[in-house]
């Protein structure tokens, strides 16, 4: 037995790597567009193999052999969001965090959201992280200035123009408003779930940051981290999730919560 772990032990390292990764990769891929496609293909190839096998059909067999190179650059292009998400997902560990915004400003920003909430009012908020949000700052107009309920009743008002996009909070500073985020392409099951929400998802799907959204409809107030969204939290259950997340934990409660969505899984 022990011989038989000596000469084998490199393989049982690889097989575990190697499941590890198609985990993972699963994880990254599942209830996209992508994976329909990515389904489709699979079923489509492992087809024609047993089939050009079974009847020994050499001209397929030629075929799909040439054409594998030419698939391989073709999922890359598939599946260039998904790729792109997971690159951002691994420089947004803890060592790559530099920003953080302070309590006071946290607290500043929680009770906005609130009075918003009462209004009715829309609102969609990213937290930048380690990563950096300057191309879609650029998107939307320069503010720098200090988060305060007054300027984010301004900004969100329905009559101004910059109420249909995304502010940019950076520690503690309102650096953009009118911002444009990339909107999730992942399927959505609950109906109730708006643009704004989608956009929240898109952000911290391709970037580290934290997004806070109000619902214009409702005024439910909600949480996106890593394209999963804890929708229509009480103030203290979304700073707790929110304080969660900025101390580096992993928010497992998540899909224990009833009000916690983890759309498109």
């Amino acid at each position: 037995m022990w011989n038989f772990v000596q000469q084998h032990w490199r393989d049982g390292v690889e097989i575990v790597i190697l499941a590890a990764l198609a985990y993972h990769g699963y994880l990254f891929l599942r209830a996209t567009r992508g994976a329909r496609i990515l389904t489709g293909l699979l079923v489509l190839l492992l087809s024609l193999t047993i089939i050009s096998d079974f009847l020994n059909l050499e001209v397929i067999t030629w075929l799909m052999g040439r054409l594998s190179v030419f698939l391989a650059i073709g999922l890359v292009v598939i599946f260039q969001p998904e790729l792109r998400r997971m690159l951002a997902e691994l420089g947004s560990q803890r060592l790559f965090q530099l920003s953080r915004t302070d309590d006071e400003s946290l607290n500043r920003l929680i009770e906005s959201m609130v009075e918003l909430s009462h209004k009715r009012v829309g609102a969609l908020i990213a937290l930048k992280r380690g990563i950096d949000l300057k191309p879609f700052a650029e998107t939307g107009v320069e503010i720098d200035a200090k988060i305060s309920s007054e300027l984010l009743n301004t900004i969100f008002h329905p009559k101004t123009p910059l109420h249909d996009g995304g502010i940019i909070v950076d520690q503690g500073l309102i650096t953009a408003a009118g911002c444009v985020f990339p909107v999730s392409q992942r399927e959505v099951r609950d109906r109730a779930v708006g643009l704004r929400h989608r956009a929240a998802m898109g952000i911290t799907e391709e970037t580290d940051a934290i997004a806070l959204v109000v619902s214009e409809e409702t005024g439910a107030l909600s949480i996106c981290f890593k394209g999963k969204l804890a929708h229509d939290l009480e103030p203290e259950a979304l700073r707790e999730k929110l304080d969660r997340i900025l101390t580096g934990g992993t928010d497992d409660d998540e899909e224990r919560d009833d009000n916690t969505r983890e759309l498109g899984a």
